[in-house]
């Protein structure tokens, strides 16, 4: 059988990767005596690897991280004050597993985007589905659904995911809808989905970004920290040393 037919029959089944590597894999074959059962576990080995290389790249670009980052690159040193064996612990994560939250709490400058958008990337390497935003992004883009009718597909886009970062809670004042918004979100994901969010204000203060609704931060935070780890970082802001 020549091998054009093969490979033309591998690109039906739409195995691409086996199609590519199927001259050389039988090359390899005749220099290195291996049998029917080798080049076919050589061959369906590469397209796995194949597969979940191309479905990893997939998960990053839907997640949407506006830069990677790896904890690898985060100095430890830089902060007054952090807790490294509690972030390096979320680095299992288990927590995803066990639909458990995180929230990072500190400073402007102290490097928790850095360290959210770390552990995003590391979910993705491993198959969790992420997806990241900011608060008032968040908001904006269920607000924006309210008008045009599409508050479902919009919820969906916050509450599919294994994993939803929110980065910079507090930064901006939220309207009463906005309040009410993330609290939907966190709600709905409450025990289904995790969640790790940055914030620089402490849970005391968060009725005052929440138009000043005490009730709604207190069910909001009791959400959070009920199946959640909390990651204080103290210190100067590192963009301005």
């Amino acid at each position: 059988m020549k091998i054009e037919k093969v490979r033309d029959l591998l690109l039906t089944l739409k195995l691409k990767t086996m199609a590519d590597l199927l001259e050389e894999s039988l090359k390899k074959a005749q220099r290195e005596n291996l049998s029917p059962l080798d080049i076919l576990y050589l061959l369906a080995s590469q397209e796995i690897a194949s597969r979940k290389e191309r479905l990893t790249k997939t998960r990053i670009v839907q997640a949407r991280f506006p830069v990677l980052k790896t904890i690898d690159a985060f100095n430890f040193s830089f902060p007054k004050s952090i807790n490294k064996s509690h972030v390096m612990g979320l680095f299992d994560l288990h927590f995803i597993k066990e639909k458990g939250n995180a929230i990072f709490l500190g400073p402007p400058g102290t490097g928790k985007t850095h360290l959210v958008l770390s552990l995003g990337y590391h979910a993705c390497l491993n198959e969790i589905k992420t997806y990241f935003t900011t608060a008032m992004n968040l908001i904006n883009v269920l607000s924006a659904s309210l008008a045009d009718h599409s508050f479902l597909k919009a919820m969906k886009l916050f509450t599919s995911p294994q994993l939803l970062i929110i980065d910079e809670l507090g930064y901006l004042p939220v309207d009463k809808q906005g309040a009410e918004l993330l609290f939907q979100v966190i709600s709905n994901r409450y025990e289904c989905g995790s969640i790790v969010i940055t914030t620089n204000r402490a849970f005391r203060n968060w009725g005052e970004i929440l138009n000043n609704d005490n009730t709604l931060a207190s069910a909001l935070i009791d959400r959070l920290v009920h199946h959640g780890v909390l990651v204080q970082i103290k210190g100067d802001s590192y963009r301005v040393r």
